[in-house]
């Protein structure tokens, strides 16, 4: 009995392999966060190594992405990254969203919630592996994004507008 569970584990991790996402390797940078906000080529070399697998429209995948079922949760990974945060669509949303992807860039890089330790497990992504000073570097650009719109547009257009039905946070 064990003999045949094990061979139709065995037929189902041999099967799945033939089964792999869409790769997540568009070079559209149509909307891309370059063509409206400056980004200097240390903040930009810093995304390469940290975000931008997770947080663009095109993923450098490593060697084990060809394995099932790791390439599935690899392209979960990809999804949820893009959903929370897409760099390579970032000017194609409103100011508002923008300025305040740009407040939470900062904010979850300050906390190291950012990149996910997920990402560097096992050594895997050492590049993502941010220093202190790299992580300042990230979060004064972001800042320095931010203060850049505050100088341009007006302050209400910078405020995400509460959707309807939600209730404004206690006051304290």
């Amino acid at each position: 009995m064990l003999k045949k569970i094990l061979l139709a584990i065995a037929a189902v991790l041999i099967i799945i392999q033939f089964f792999h996402p869409k790769k997540n390797d568009s070079n559209d940078k149509t909307y891309a966060i370059e063509t409206k906000y400056e980004v200097p080529a240390d903040v930009k070399q810093i995304m390469e190594g940290a975000c931008n697998d997770c947080h663009t429209n095109n993923t450098r995948y490593p060697w084990y992405n060809n394995i099932q079922p790791i390439a599935w949760m690899l392209d979960h990974h990809v999804i949820d990254g893009k959903r929370h945060m897409n760099y390579d669509e970032f000017t194609n949303r409103p100011l508002a969203f923008q300025n305040h992807k740009l407040e939470e860039t900062a904010e979850m890089i300050e906390k190291k919630e950012m990149p996910l330790e997920s990402y560097t497990y096992f050594g895997l992504h050492n590049e993502a592996n941010l220093t202190d000073e790299q992580r300042e570097i990230l979060i004064s650009w972001a800042h320095t994004q931010m203060d850049s719109l505050k100088a341009h547009y007006p302050a209400d257009s910078l405020v995400m507008k509460r959707r309807p039905g939600t209730q404004p946070p206690p006051s304290k």
